[in-house]
């Protein structure tokens, strides 16, 4: 029976990746330094260098999250917090 694959974690694949990006080290040295195979580490650098123009397109701020996603959890609190302001002014 096989190996069960390895996961790694986003914040991993990022790091290897940009040590990749940097050029330091071969992808021979960080695949043995960090027991990934070199071509896993190349796709996650292309997929890196492939996905920065979609950071900087976002904008600053929010990561994915539309201005209706953001507010409407305000706008939200607010009305409940004038309905109680109401039924407190009624009861008092």
């Amino acid at each position: 029976m096989g190996a069960k694959r390895k996961r790694h974690t986003e914040e991993f694949k990022a790091k290897v990746a940009l040590e990749a990006i940097r050029g330091v080290r071969t992808l021979s040295e960080l695949s043995s330094m960090h027991g990934v195979h070199s071509t896993v580490i190349g796709q996650w650098k292309r997929q890196l260098v492939d996905g920065a123009t979609e950071l900087f397109r976002r904008g600053n701020g929010a990561v994915g999250k539309s201005e209706q996603e953001l507010t409407g959890p305000l706008y939200e609190e607010i009305g409940r917090l004038k309905v109680e302001v109401d039924w407190l002014k009624k009861k008092l």
